[in-house]
Parts: structure tokens; C-alpha cells; sequence
């Protein structure tokens, strides 16, 4: 009898060890992270990390699956999933956005940044923080955290365009946000709205003439194979926030809430080296795979654009000081 009772005062510590273990693995809470963009590129390599620095500093009671590639689907469909918190967290593209929380649009707008130096500059300082607060504070049902550095914006197209008059009547892909596509019309050819998944196929049956973005997503998703001329018009340099299901926000403790904070603004800081030598590395390649990078006289194409400025910068004209005000 002795010999019972011993056995079990001795099982009992290592009975409620493991119970409390299995009781916080039920409640732990699972972040499932989305992103359009494949494994190994400069934002989804700063998720992961994100990911297991959420693990390891929450002791296990947030756990992390990255799903890259797009698998969740586009990005309006992972927003909507995030709405209603199927998704917790995910990186988007800010002309995804603009249509619901038009105070972003400021950041939508052709030319509105001098370069990428100053873009970076304008996220990291109060401009940043307040379109952050605009999205959190909006009916979107999203916390915007931190900025990934989408990089610098350029048309790529099957034909060169080396001029205004060579983009002339060009079937152009673009984010489905009207601002986008009026500025592709406004230097002359007419804006598309698609789905980044559906580019490929779009440039390779003639859907579309050309596309718009950076080197890293040119190279990646393989765009470079139907549209072999780059030019370096600049139009636009993206942000893109990292969001959270404010579902999700909401279920978090203020301290877990913290951390979500801080490891976000340090996969900021991340994915901007991380994008630097991606982008480096992904010029290299494109040129090396025949993809001819055309400099064009910029000039034309900010004049050309002047009345999307004029058209959609009213309602920011405050906030456009402050982003030309930043040196």
C-alpha cells in the first residue's frame, strides 16, 4: 500500500506537467501568415523568421504556418479571408487596400516619392506610422503593423517602350485599384486589372501587352519569359503593410499583443536587406536572361500623370507636405 501511494505522489508532478503541456498546446493560438509572393523571396523569408521569433518569445502559446506562393489565394481573397479571421496574418499590397481605406491612396499616387531612399524614410518616420493607425483604425477589420519595402515600380513589356508614344495603346496589367489603371491611361495606355496568378498566362496569349512592377516579382514569377523589355519609369515605390485579423488582435494579451509589434517592425528592417540584394541579384539575372533594362527620360511620364495628382491628392494635400518635407 505504501509502496502505491509512493508510485503515485511520485507520477502525480509528472501527470500535471503533462496535462498543463497538452492544455496549452489546445489553447495555443495558431497565426497562419499569407503571402502571394514564393518561398525564398525577400518578404517571405522575414515572415518566417517573424514566425519563429513569435514561437520561441510567446513560450509556445502562439504557434506559426507560413503560407507562401499564393496557396490561400489572391490577395483580395486572403484580405477577406483575414477579415473574418481565417487568416491572421498577411502581407498586401497597398493598392488592395486603397479602395477601402482611401487614406492610403496618398501612398498610391504616381511619383509621389523622389526614390526609393526616400520612400524608406517617409515608412520609418511619422508618415508611416500614421497611414499604419489610418488602416487599424478604418472599418477594414485589419492592424496594420509594420512596411515591407515592395521596391520600385517599372513597366515590362513584349515590344520596348522607350518613350510616352511607344506605350501608346499597350493593354497594361495593374492592382485592381481605378487609380492604377488611370495612371497607365494617363501615360497613354490602358490599365488592366488582374490578379498577379493570372499574368503569365495573360502575357503569354496576348491578354495583355505588359505589366508593371519590380525586378524580384519580374524575375520570380517568371513574367521575363513573355516580356523581355524593362523600362525604368519609376511610376511607383509601394510600401506594403504587414496586417493582422483584428479578430485575431483581439484574442491576444497586451503583452502578446507587444510582441506581435516588435517582431513585425524588426522583419521590417529584415526584408528591406534582404531586398536589396534580391533586387541586385535579380537585375543581374533578368539581364543576363536577355531581359533588355531601358532608361527612359522620367520627366514625361510625372507630367503625363499630373492630373491623377491633381485628381486623387485633394483630399492629402497635408500629408503630401509631410512626405516632401522628409529629406
Amino acid at each position: 500500500m505504501d509502496f502505491k501511494r509512493t508510485l503515485l505522489a511520485a507520477a502525480l508532478p509528472f501527470t500535471a506537467a503533462l496535462a498543463f503541456s497538452l492544455s496549452s498546446a489546445a489553447h495555443a493560438l495558431e497565426i497562419k501568415f499569407a503571402d502571394i509572393h514564393p518561398a525564398g523571396y525577400p518578404t517571405v523569408v522575414a515572415e518566417e523568421q517573424l514566425g519563429k521569433t513569435l514561437v520561441a518569445d510567446s513560450d509556445g502559446k502562439l504557434t506559426f504556418k507560413m503560407f507562401a506562393g499564393g496557396v490561400l489565394g489572391s490577395e483580395k481573397e486572403v484580405i477577406e479571408q483575414a477579415q473574418v479571421g481565417a487568416i491572421q496574418m498577411a502581407r498586401v499590397s497597398l493598392g488592395i487596400v486603397g479602395p477601402v481605406v482611401p487614406d492610403v491612396n496618398v501612398f498610391n499616387m504616381p511619383f509621389v516619392f523622389r526614390d526609393q531612399a526616400h520612400m524608406r524614410k517617409v515608412i520609418d518616420g511619422e508618415v508611416g506610422d500614421a497611414i499604419l493607425a489610418k488602416i487599424t483604425d478604418s472599418e477594414f477589420g485589419l492592424v496594420a503593423l509594420a512596411w515591407m519595402d515592395g521596391g520600385t515600380r517599372n513597366l515590362y513589356t513584349k515590344k520596348p517602350v522607350r518613350s510616352l508614344e511607344d506605350l501608346k495603346g499597350m493593354k497594361i496589367r495593374v492592382q485592381g485599384n481605378p487609380m492604377f489603371i488611370e495612371t497607365i491611361n494617363a501615360m497613354g495606355g490602358n490599365g488592366i486589372a488582374m490578379d498577379t496568378g493570372e499574368i503569365f498566362s495573360a502575357l503569354q496569349t496576348g491578354v495583355i501587352d505588359g505589366a508593371e512592377n519590380n525586378p524580384p516579382t519580374l524575375l520570380e514569377h517568371n513574367h521575363y519569359q513573355n516580356a523581355r523589355f524593362y523600362s525604368l519609369t519609376g511610376h511607383l515605390i509601394l510600401p506594403e503593410p504587414i496586417v493582422m485579423s483584428k479578430i485575431t488582435w483581439e484574442k491576444l494579451t497586451p503583452e502578446q499583443q507587444a510582441l506581435v509589434k516588435k517582431t513585425a517592425k524588426a522583419a521590417q528592417a529584415q526584408e528591406r536587406v534582404l531586398w536589396d540584394a534580391k533586387s541586385a541579384s535579380s537585375e543581374e539575372k533578368l539581364k543576363a536572361a536577355g531581359v533588355e533594362f531601358i532608361t527612359v527620360d522620367k520627366k514625361p511620364f510625372y507630367e503625363a500623370t499630373a492630373s491623377i495628382r491633381e485628381k486623387y491628392g485633394a483630399p492629402y494635400a497635408d500629408l503630401i507636405k509631410r512626405i516632401e518635407a522628409v529629406q
